[in-house]
């Protein structure tokens, strides 16, 4: 053996046999390390590295192969690599396919980095035969050549912007250093998976296994655009070594950094599968390259999802701080799929491929993070913030947690139902009345309404009602006060589509429930609609739900509410007039009218027969309303008697009401609208001088352009005109104003006035025997072409659907901004607001604050009956009770 020439050594080595180098180990080793460490040609380096590691690594033990090769070799290795790439990199600047030196350097710099990633991956794959292997043993392998793999990833990356658009005069090397990179990391992770620490290795030990991990996690960032295979098995290896030590690295690891990686990498691919769906569908092409692409990213999609499932069991309590993302996970996948109105427009077989193997995948994550507490906080946070495209995926995921809660045990259902700043029901109320541009559409979902069937498409209002009934449903009894104050809660809200909602939900419960549970919300929503000024912007809600829901109670509680609240005393007038007595039994209906009829007359008489003091109308208007209700209840079973009575009442109205004095006073035109009712009611017996005088008011009224409320009415009376013959006498006066009013309101510019003008006229002329008349309504081309387009059902303009969905879309960005901007306003208003002239409290103001303090009282009572009270009510109400004498005294 030479001792002299490096050359003549390499030369020889060439013709060694395995059993020679073993033996020869002791004496060459040293020498070719030291020739290696001296070497400065390329050349030479990657043919000493390849003797080294191909003949004589192989030789020297686990125990040894640390301190004797690798700290020795990988050192040098490491710098000759980035020697190469910093070269390549500044050769690459000035190559032009006219420079055909440079484009040979840069050539034979590529064919040289490929041979040393082919010399490396060898060196990986001579240790992966043996059945495991100490840390300790390779230390600093997988971190030096995972640094390789990673900056030649980049390099192959960003090829594009590297080599300015001479690519193709590379391309083949580049990808020969990309196929050899791949088979390196490939290597490598074999050969870390053979790694085993225990409870026995040292903290360094951890730290190092920590280290590969994160360095993986950086390298699957830069690689995600480049194979999916690649791509897809890099994440298995962290997935996996993270499991795998799942004790020890607990503590150690980023987790918040290996989530925000898969969140965004499923985003990605979930991206890419839209694109290539709507490439697709405005192809036509259903079959090709496109459409396999498209199945491979899905599954791709499906691995990542089954990751982080896997990945959050493990490890969920330490993801406190990824809430947030778990949460955006969700609501930015949902806000780009069908239904939403920001998603592409893809086939419905595409959508189907994406629901059954994506979706369906991501679902048990929702399950695992039930339990969690940090998950729960994020969802429900009042402090959202939410953009348009993120309000309907908001409320479906709200709408999912509600549909797994059921199964959940009572600690959980009880984090939920409860929450920290907003119960599950009540964000679910609060993220509904945020979808306006969803409902207005509508937008459909799929829902099997019946066992067996398949599903079938329903309205998102359809949707959230049959799911939140379901919850209902399944609630516990001892969440039953979260339920009642969000239900309540919505129905008071300043939206009427949720209020709604709140509405179809508390009848649901009451038609669900006990019959007991009905008869007490029946009552405590009786109390609160007596307890409430009438002119309260809240009470005509719990007017519709208690109406609904005396149809539901049972007949005997019908009975005790009617002694709860005796019809014939007038403060009870105000809970009569919301209620429908077709809702009760024969016998209480016929009661209950007589005597509500008895106290609205005396109500009434007392007024007219006094002053008329513009100031005590407001008893009188709801006496006005439980007559109207009454009477309109009663169909054909009014006594004749009684309907005198009514009659000589309201023709006692008509004789003083003046269309100015209307017109100025907002009390009288809501007497006005309820006189208008009534007299619907009575149609049939209006004689002559009484119909003679509501004709000359409303055309003298309707001068003065009365607001939207008393036009409606007028349109409801006129229309209601066409069940009666006119009188003789009456028709010259009459007819002329009638179809005056008639022609003045089907041309109003109000299209709310105008759309109920048209659906009143109809009625009209359907009914009426005074056919003449008809034709004199119409008094221009204009109103009869409209007229005939409305009995036709003529669209004025037909908006497409994508076109409908674009104007809501601009229309909730208005809406946002108007809501930011009084929000603003409010905020920032510097002054205070100028004092109103101090005048003295009316009869009305006591009898409103009083019967508050009633309704409170009341409510008490019901608590107390409920449960034991809290220990500080025993001496709150000794204080009240000591306010209230000295209020009494004050007033002696």
């Amino acid at each position: 053996m030479s001792q002299a020439d490096p050359e003549q050594l390499l030369r020889e080595l060439d013709g060694w046999d395995w059993e020679l180098c073993r033996r020869e180990l002791p004496a060459v080793l040293p020498r070719l390390l030291s020739m290696y460490a001296e070497s400065e040609d390329w050349t030479e380096h990657i043919r000493i590295l390849r003797i080294l590691t191909e003949m004589f690594l192989p030789h020297i033990s686990l125990e040894d192969v640390e301190q004797s090769f690798f700290s020795k070799v990988l050192p040098k290795t490491l710098q000759f690599f980035d020697n190469l790439m910093c070269e390549l990199c500044s050769k690459a600047k000035g190559l032009t396919s006219q420079s055909a030196e440079l484009c040979s350097t840069v050539r034979n710099l590529l064919q040289t980095l490929v041979q040393l990633l082919e010399t490396l991956t060898g060196c990986v794959r001579s240790l992966c035969s043996v059945q495991a292997l100490s840390l300790r043993s390779i230390r600093s392998l997988p971190s030096s050549l995972l640094c390789v793999v990673k900056s030649t990833f980049t390099h192959c990356k960003d090829s594009e912007s590297v080599y300015y658009g001479h690519l193709h005069l590379i391309s083949d090397l580049l990808q020969s250093m990309f196929k050899e990179t791949y088979s390196l990391q490939k290597q490598l992770m074999e050969l870390v998976d053979l790694i085993s620490i225990d409870s026995a290795s040292t903290e360094d030990d951890i730290t190092y296994m920590v280290s590969v991990i994160h360095t993986v996690l950086e390298i699957c960032s830069v690689i995600s655009n480049m194979d999916h295979a690649l791509h897809a098995n890099t994440w298995k290896f962290i997935i996996k070594q993270s499991l795998k030590h799942h004790s020890l690295l607990q503590c150690h690891l980023k987790h918040s950094d290996i989530l925000s990686g898969l969140c965004k990498d499923i985003l990605l691919s979930f991206d890419s599968c839209l694109q290539l769906a709507e490439q697709m569908k405005v192809s036509e092409v259903q079959e090709g390259t496109d459409f396999r692409l498209f199945q491979r990213t899905v599954k791709l999609c499906r691995f990542f999802a089954n990751s982080l499932v896997h990945y959050t069991k493990e490890f969920r309590a330490c993801l406190s701080d990824s809430c947030s993302q778990l949460h955006q996970l969700f609501l930015q996948i949902y806000s780009k799929f069908p239904p939403s109105l920001y998603a592409p427009e893809i086939l419905e077989v595409h959508q189907d491929e994406i629901s059954q193997v994506f979706l369906v995948a991501l679902d048990p994550l929702i399950t695992q993070l039930l339990p969690f507490s940090p998950f729960m906080e994020q969802v429900l946070s009042e402090n959202l913030g939410l953009p348009p495209e993120q309000q309907l995926p908001q409320c479906l995921l709200l709408l999912t947690i509600m549909d797994k809660l059921s199964s959940q045990p009572e600690e959980v259902q009880t984090l939920w139902n409860t929450g920290k700043s907003l119960s599950l029901l009540s964000a679910l109320f609060l993220s509904f009345q945020q979808c306006c541009g969803e409902l207005s559409l509508p937008v459909c979902l799929p829902q099997v309404l019946s066992a067996g069937q398949p599903a079938v498409p329903i309205s998102l209002y359809h949707y959230v009602c049959v799911h939140l009934c379901s919850f209902i449903a399944s609630t516990l009894p001892s969440h039953f006060p979260q339920l009642e104050h969000a239900l309540l809660e919505a129905v008071l809200g300043s939206s009427m589509i949720t209020s709604l909602l709140a509405m179809d939900s508390w009848c649901f419960l009451a038609r669900y429930g006990t019959a007991e549970l009905c008869a007490h919300h029946v009552n405590v929503i009786a109390h609160l609609v007596k307890a409430w000024p009438s002119d309260c912007c809240q009470v005509p809600a719990l007017a519709v739900l208690l109406r609904r829901m005396l149809f539901l109670m049972a007949p005997e509680h019908q009975v005790e509410f009617a002694h709860e609240f005796p019809p014939e005393e007038v403060p009870n007038l105000a809970v009569w007039q919301h209620v429908s007595l077709r809702a009760l039994s024969p016998d209480l209906r016929a009661q209950v009218l007589s005597q509500l009829c008895s106290a609205g007359l005396r109500r009434c008489r007392r007024w007219l027969n006094s002053g008329r003091a513009l100031g005590g109308l407001p008893p009188v208007n709801t006496a006005l309303s439980a007559l109207l209700a009454a009477c309109s209840s009663a169909d054909a079973t009014l006594e004749a008697e009684l309907q005198t009575s009514v009659l000589g009442m309201l023709s006692q109205f008509w004789s003083f009401l003046q269309a100015k004095q209307v017109s100025d006073e907002p009390c009288l035109q809501k007497t006005l609208c309820l006189l208008l009712h009534l007299l619907e009611v009575f149609i049939q017996a209006l004689d002559a001088q009484l119909m003679t005088q509501v004709f000359a008011l409303q055309s003298s009224l309707l001068q003065l352009h009365p607001p939207d409320h008393v036009r409606l009415a007028m349109l409801d009376f006129l229309s209601s005109m066409g069940k009666v013959f006119i009188p003789q006498e009456a028709q010259r006066q009459v007819v002329p104003q009638l179809s005056c009013l008639f022609a003045s309101l089907l041309a109003d510019q109000s299209w709310l006035i105008h759309q109920h003008a048209l659906e009143a006229f109809t009625r009209f002329a359907e009914e009426t025997r005074h056919e003449d008349v008809v034709p004199w309504c119409l008094n221009s081309e204009e109103a009869k072409n409209k007229v005939v387009n409305f009995l036709a059902k003529t669209r004025q303009v037909e908006e497409t659907r994508e076109a409908r969905t674009e104007r809501l879309k601009q229309e909730r960005i208005t809406w946002s901004a108007q809501v930011l901007k009084v929000d603003g306003e409010l905020e920032s208003a510097g002054e205070p607001v100028a004092k109103r002239a101090c005048h003295p409290p009316s009869e009305e103001q006591y009898k409103a604050a009083v019967g508050t303090m009633e309704g409170a009282v009341e409510a008490v009572k019901l608590l107390l009956q409920k449960g034991p009270p809290p220990g500080w009510l025993a001496g709150k109400l000794g204080a009240l009770h000591a306010a209230i004498a000295t209020l009494r005294d004050s007033v002696r």
